[in-house]
């Protein structure tokens, strides 16, 4: 027997969709604070000195964390070619927008303490402010477009025709997913000021995460709301579903249908949890900032990172993206994966090296904990951020 075929081809599609979601959530999950606290930063520092300890807090990780956001992109690129072929192409100019201030964050924390000039340093601090707004909002600006459908077709050769706009991307439900997104990473980032700071900036932290977690409550509730009545359109596939099919969309038939995106929770009751850990955990970090129990508080703060997202995968299984235009083209888990070869391949890739990586991380968490306060920055004032 040929070693890939101990695992068979449905299978792979499925485990490499349960680790597309593991890599973006890990994503969200550590540079997800990153960016909370990069957000937070004009509101929680009036001072020079209280602003590089919220920067300061993030400085030992913030690089390593960006690590996910390339295993996410490569795991894309690798497992579903046309799925990143036709996002990168139709998100082109948001991509290029994310990408441009994702490339001003580590500018901005590597040239912010180069001078003393107040101006110099404020400058910086505004563009690490920009550096994490404007990803994160976008990101769940795509997300909302994803669940609405992205305007591609596909002709008989399988290219690909983007008929949408960038400015098409900006609809009410999908600045709503944006707004989610940022409130949700800006609770993050304030339940982890409120855990690795003290004094002045760690009360702003908890004090900002909580208007946070109650912003992010509602709009999470208001955009399942959205989705449940049908405002917010779901898709269904009609044909007969073969897990084992090729890497060909227009095999199947699809149709766009009310609240299609609702299908999966009566047909599989246990994807409940997922929108149940997004409530649960945001609720929870919403009391725990009001309580000081600061680890409680960032744990609660990453279920609901792990709820909201996950409740997105759930909802569309098996559908990765929609074609608003053409839905018999829209991509699916079972239609638009890379070979059994190469899933298998980069399955045992995966299984060797991403415990590294967590085991690296874990590490490194856990060299250099501690609180960073004034005191630690005076200490350490020529070699701080």
């Amino acid at each position: 027997m040929i070693l890939h075929e101990l695992i068979d081809y449905s299978t792979l599609k499925l485990i490499w969709w349960l680790l597309l979601g593991i890599l973006l959530i890990g994503f969200a999950v550590t540079d997800g604070f990153d960016m909370g606290v990069g957000t937070l930063l004009p509101f929680v520092g009036e001072t020079d000195t209280e602003r590089r300890v919220a920067i300061n807090s993030i400085g030992a990780t913030w690089e390593g964390n960006q690590v996910w956001f390339i295993l996410g992109g490569g795991a894309i690129f690798a497992a579903w070619p046309p799925l990143y072929a036709i996002s990168f192409s139709g998100f082109y100019l948001a991509m290029f927008i994310v990408l441009a201030a994702m490339i001003l964050r580590p500018v901005s924390f590597k040239y912010r303490s180069k001078r003393p000039d107040p101006s110099w340093r404020n400058g910086w601090d505004w563009a690490l402010f920009v550096g994490s707004f404007v990803p994160a909002l976008v990101f769940g600006v795509a997300v909302g477009n994803v669940l609405e459908g992205v305007p591609f077709t596909l002709d008989r050769d399988l290219r690909m025709t983007y008929e949408g706009s960038f400015f098409g991307l900006f609809t009410p439900f999908s600045l709503l997913c944006g707004l989610l997104s940022v409130s949700m990473l800006v609770m993050h980032g304030g339940a982890w000021l409120g855990l690795k700071t003290d004094g002045i900036v760690a009360v702003r932290g908890r004090r900002y995460g909580t208007v946070a977690a109650f912003a992010a409550l509602v709009l999470f509730a208001l955009g399942g709301y959205l989705v449940y009545s049908g405002y917010v359109e779901g898709y269904r596939i009609t044909s007969e579903i073969d897990p084992n099919m090729p890497a060909n969309p227009l095999f199947k038939k699809a149709v766009i249908e009310g609240s299609a995106w609702m299908a999966n929770y009566s047909t599989y009751p246990w994807m409940m949890i997922a929108p149940a850990l997004g409530f649960l955990g945001t609720f929870g970090a919403l009391i725990g900032l009001q309580t000081r129990l600061e680890m409680l508080t960032f744990a609660c703060s990453k279920l609901a990172v792990f709820g909201i997202i996950s409740t997105v995968g759930v909802s569309m299984f098996p559908f990765l993206l929609p074609s608003s235009v053409q839905p018999d083209a829209s991509l699916t888990v079972w239609d638009a994966s890379s070979s059994h070869q190469t899933l298998f391949n980069m399955l045992v890739a995966t299984v060797i090296f991403l415990p590294l990586v967590l085991a690296y991380t874990a590490w490194v968490y856990k060299v250099l904990w501690g609180k960073v306060d004034e005191a630690t920055i005076e200490r350490d004032n020529d070699t701080a951020y």
